[in-house]
C-alpha cells in the first residue's frame, strides 16, 4: 500500500501543527503508524492522497450515517452557501432544524444550537448549575464529554488512548466539583448523590468513548430514580448516540427521559453543529430568556443548519436507521458467534455502533476496557488497513455503520477478521 504522500504531509504538518494533527487520535500514534491523509470521501469509502481506497468504519467519527457526500445534502449545502456563509443573525433554517429535532424527539421542548459536542456539554453543565443553584457534577470514568475543563477527568476516547487521567492546564480548583464513578456502578452514584450539592449527572447512555459499552439492566433506570429523588438533573450526552442507537436515541431505546440532552455529529451531517435540548422550564434559564449566559457567533450557521436539516429529513423519509439495521443484525449475529468461539476477543454493539474488544468478555466499564490486549488491537488495525479497511485507530473508539455499507462490505469485515484470527493463532 502506497503512503509516500501521507508521510510527506505528516512531516510537513509537524512543522506547523502540534503533533501534526488537529485532534490527537488522528495521529495513529497508539497503533504505531503515520496517519492517513484523506483527499475525498464518497458513500462508504474514503480515498487518501496516495490513491488508496478504504472501506470506512470511522465515518468522520459518526456523522456520516447516510454515507459520505450524499448528493441531496451537498445540493442543499451548495444552494445555501450561495446566499451567504454566515449572517450572525437568526435565519429560518435554525428554526426548521429545531422543529425537526423536537418532532423526532418528543421529550424536548426547546433546542439551543452551538458549534460542537464540547460546546453542547459545556452549556448543559452551566445550565444545570444555574438552574439547580448547585456546583457539583457527577460523571463516569471512560465517558468523554468534550475537552472543557470540568469534565476532562478520567475521560475516555483520545484521553484514554494516550493514558492521561486528567490533563495539565486545568487548575485543581476547577475539578474539585467534579465527582467520578465507574460506569454501571449504581452504589457509587447513590453515595455521591446522597451527599448533596450535585447539580447534574452526565452520562453517555451507551458509552462510545471507551469503545461501545452497554448499560447493564437497571443502570439507567437507577440513575433516573436517584436523580429524581435528590433533585439532580440527569443529562444524557447523545452527541455520539443520538439517532445512532435508535431513531429516538436513548429515549427510544430505553424509555427513559433525561432532564437535558446534548447532541452533535448526525444532527450536523458532517458540519460542526452541536445542540442542547430539554424541557421548557430548564431551557428558558438560558439567556436572553434567563440568567445563564451562552453565546456563539457561528451558532446556527445557515450552511451548517442546511446540512443537518437535510440529513435528518433524509434519515426520517428513507427510514435510514431500520435500513441499516436490516444488514447490521446479521453482521452483529455473525460477529457474536465468531467471538464466542475464540479466546481473547469479544464484541459489543448498540444500534449502528460496534466495537471489537481484544479480551475474553465484553467489558462493562473502563477498568475492564483497560484489560484489553492493545498490542493485538494494533496488529488488527494494521492488518485491516493493509487490506483496505479503515477502523478507528484506538481500542477506546466505536466503529460506525452507514446507509451505504452493503452486505458484501460487512462480509468482507467478517472474512478479514477470520483471516486475522487464524494468522494470530487465536
Amino acid at each position: 500500500m502506497k503512503n509516500k504522500n501521507s508521510v510527506f504531509l505528516f512531516k510537513r504538518s509537524m512543522q506547523s501543527i502540534p503533533g501534526g494533527v488537529d485532534s490527537p487520535v488522528r495521529a495513529f500514534k497508539s497503533v504505531g503508524l503515520n496517519p492517513v491523509f484523506v483527499e475525498r470521501a464518497e458513500n462508504q469509502y474514503i480515498f487518501d492522497v496516495d490513491g488508496n481506497r478504504y472501506l470506512d468504519f470511522v465515518l468522520t467519527w459518526g456523522p456520516a450515517i447516510l454515507g459520505h457526500s450524499h448528493p441531496e445534502v451537498l445540493k442543499s449545502v451548495e444552494e445555501t452557501a450561495k446566499k451567504g456563509l454566515s449572517f450572525g443573525m437568526p435565519s429560518p433554517l435554525e428554526v426548521e432544524l429545531a422543529e425537526k429535532i423536537k418532532d423526532m424527539l418528543p421529550y424536548i421542548d426547546k433546542v439551543r444550537f452551538v458549534n460542537s459536542g464540547t460546546e453542547a456539554t459545556m452549556t448543559a453543565i452551566r445550565l444545570a448549575r444555574g438552574y439547580t443553584k448547585r456546583n457539583k457534577v457527577l460523571k463516569f470514568n471512560g465517558c468523554y464529554h468534550g475537552h472543557h475543563d470540568a469534565l476532562l477527568v478520567q475521560a475516555g476516547s483520545g484521553v484514554a488512548t494516550f493514558g492521561i487521567p486528567s490533563t495539565p492546564g486545568i487548575p485543581e480548583d476547577t475539578v474539585k466539583t467534579t465527582l467520578t464513578c465507574e460506569y454501571n456502578d449504581l452504589t457509587c452514584v447513590e453515595k455521591a448523590l446522597r451527599k448533596g450539592n450535585v447539580a447534574c449527572l452526565i452520562v453517555e447512555p451507551v458509552a462510545g468513548n471507551m469503545g461501545v459499552v452497554k448499560p447493564e439492566p437497571g443502570f439507567l433506570e437507577g440513575l433516573r430514580e436517584l436523580c429524581t429523588q435528590t433533585g439532580t438533573l440527569l443529562i444524557f450526552d447523545e452527541v455520539m448516540t443520538g439517532f445512532r442507537i435508535h431513531k429516538k436515541g436513548a429515549f427510544g431505546l430505553f424509555g427513559i427521559t433525561p432532564d437535558i440532552a446534548t447532541f452533535g455529529k448526525v444532527i450536523g451531517g458532517g458540519m460542526p453543529v452541536g445542540a442542547v435540548g430539554g424541557k421548557k422550564d430548564i431551557m428558558d434559564y438560558l439567556a436572553p430568556e434567563g440568567p445563564v449566559y451562552q453565546a456563539g457567533t457561528l451558532s446556527g450557521n445557515p450552511v451548517a443548519m442546511a446540512c443537518g436539516l437535510k440529513t435528518l429529513e433524509i434519515y426520517e423519509k428513507e427510514n435510514v436507521f431500520d435500513s441499516i439495521m436490516e444488514r447490521a443484525n446479521k453482521f452483529f449475529s455473525e460477529l457474536e458467534g465468531l467471538c464466542s468461539n475464540v479466546k481473547g476477543i469479544s464484541f459489543n454493539y448498540a444500534g449502528t455502533m460496534f466495537t471489537l474488544f481484544f479480551r475474553d468478555t465484553a467489558p462493562k466499564n473502563l477498568t475492564e476496557v483497560n484489560q484489553c490486549n492493545f498490542e493485538r488491537f494494533s496488529g488488527f488495525f494494521k492488518f485491516m488497513l493493509e487490506n483496505g479497511v479503515l477502523l478507528p485507530p484506538s481500542q477506546y473508539e466505536a466503529n460506525f455503520l452507514s446507509l451505504k455499507h452493503t452486505e458484501e462490505d460487512l462480509n468482507l469485515y467478517i472474512d478479514l477478521l477470520k483471516e486475522f484470527i487464524e494468522k494470530e493463532g487465536m
